[in-house]
This record gives structure tokens, C-alpha cells and sequence, in this order.
């Protein structure tokens, strides 16, 4: 016998039916965490925009408390940034941040669905006045900001 005698090689590698069984656990597996993560992600992005209203909401009650008014509705958010005209204005944004989805924050002032005398909110994800769920504007006006 030689040394290195002829045996038969045995292959390596996957079957079909393996790659098919991992194919289908790999789908199963993201049927039921996918919607779970985008589900969170809406929640956060409700938060967020909350979080924002109410740093917002800060720089706004800052402004009255130096002007004694809060900026119109005509001067804005813009306000907290630059000098409408007022003697006692002293600054009270570097920037002001888009709400999650990428658009601008609303502000009315006065206000009709707020008692801190302005309206403050986010058209939510849909970008448009009114909706539910996720669609749902966030305001000034609810309890969890």
C-alpha cells in the first residue's frame, strides 16, 4: 500500500434543504422582530418631538420673561434666534431642530389648545394638520410632554 492511497473523498459543503431551512428560520425570525423595531422607532419619534416641544418651550418662556410677551405668531419660532426688534432681547437658540420626520415645528401665539398662552406641536409623522397614531399631531397641549 502507498502512502498516500485513494480514498474516497467525502464533500464539503451545504445541501439544499440546509440553505432552505436556514433561508426560512433567517425569514421567520425577521417576520417577528421587524415590526417590533419599527414600532419602537414611532414611539421614539413621538418622544423625541415631545422632548423638543418642551426644550423649545424653555427657550420660549425664557423670551417672555426678558420681552414680557411671547414672540407672535407672524415673528415665529425665528425669535428665539434672531433679534425681532425688541431692546431686551438677548438670544435664546443657536438653531432650532426640524421634528423628527424633518419638518419644522408650528407655533401660534396666542395659542387655543394650550393654557401656557402659545400652541407649540409637530404635524407628526404624516406632516399634516390632524390624524391617529403615528399620524397624530404632537403638541403642548398633551399631558406627556
Amino acid at each position: 500500500m502507498t502512502k498516500h492511497q485513494h480514498l474516497p473523498r467525502r464533500q464539503v459543503g451545504f445541501t439544499l434543504i440546509e440553505v432552505m431551512v436556514v433561508v426560512i428560520i433567517i425569514g421567520l425570525l425577521s417576520a417577528m422582530i421587524v415590526p417590533n423595531i419599527f414600532g419602537n422607532q414611532l414611539k421614539a419619534f413621538q418622544k423625541k418631538a415631545g422632548i423638543d416641544i418642551n426644550k423649545i418651550g424653555t427657550q420660549l418662556d425664557l423670551y417672555r420673561l426678558d420681552i414680557y410677551s411671547y414672540p407672535s405668531t407672524s415673528e415665529g419660532l425665528q425669535a428665539l434666534i434672531t433679534n425681532p426688534g425688541k431692546s431686551n432681547w438677548t438670544g435664546y437658540a443657536k438653531n432650532l431642530p426640524k421634528d423628527p420626520w424633518g419638518n419644522e415645528y408650528q407655533y401660534s401665539y396666542p395659542g387655543t389648545r394650550n393654557t401656557d398662552g402659545y400652541d407649540l406641536w409637530s404635524f407628526g409623522q404624516d406632516g399634516v394638520a390632524g390624524g391617529e397614531g403615528g399620524n397624530k399631531d404632537i403638541g403642548n397641549w398633551e399631558e406627556s410632554n
